[in-house]
């Protein structure tokens, strides 16, 4: 009975370190896909603020975690935690060194037009706002700290090799589709963006 209550408190413990982190990715995630329908300077602006914040808090409870599970002995709950957040490092990495300065420089865009609140958001920086190196990271991080979470809540998805392997493909599966679906999008709103040019006027004839 004490056994099981350890165990029952170990997995509580676990999923509470977790869930801040899943929040935190999960939410950062939603905002960015919803930048490139924001057709307002002044709201585009104050979105990426948002995202700004999200994505650092995301980076710092990762980072956190992780550090502190290599500086933790044992089974730990911040152990466990470190070890399924392991699969979202390479995903937050690509945060860390593309999609920060992306948002950044999106947030100084969308500042030059806002001085307005009806000004319109430009299609070249809701293109901007739709690269995929903007959203997809998040989203993917997102993705990558889930399986942790339903562990943390009891559930193995990865324990049973018949489970394991359609749960490996879903996910592929959806990231691959969530891929494919910022590189139309972004490649929609560049098309919008590009200058039409409108054929040159006959001149008079010489001869």
């Amino acid at each position: 009975m004490d056994v099981e209550l350890g165990k029952a408190e170990g997995m509580d413990s676990h999923l509470i370190v977790l869930l801040p982190v899943a929040v935190a990715w999960t939410a950062a995630g939603v905002v960015a896909d919803g930048l490139p329908r924001l057709d307002r300077a002044r709201a585009l602006r104050r979105r990426t603020g948002w995202l700004s914040g999200l994505t650092l808090t995301g980076l710092a409870l990762t980072a956190a975690v992780l550090v502190a599970g290599l500086l933790s002995a044992g089974t730990t709950p911040i152990d466990r935690a470190a070890s399924g957040l392991r699969l979202a490092a390479a995903p937050a990495l690509v945060v860390a060194a593309c999609s920060v300065r992306r948002i950044r420089h999106l947030r100084a865009g969308a500042g030059a037009f806002a001085a307005a609140p009806d000004t319109p958001a430009p299609h070249g920086l809701r293109a901007a706002a739709a690269h995929p190196l903007v959203g997809l990271p998040l989203q993917l991080t997102a993705l990558a700290v889930l399986p942790a979470v339903v562990s943390a809540a009891g559930v193995d998805l990865l324990a049973a090799p018949a489970v394991a392997g359609p749960t490996i493909t879903v996910a592929a599966l959806g990231a691959a589709v969530i891929g494919v679906r910022h590189a139309l999008r972004h490649n929609r709103l560049a098309e919008r963006a590009m200058p039409t040019v409108s054929p040159r006027p006959a001149g008079p004839l010489h001869v």
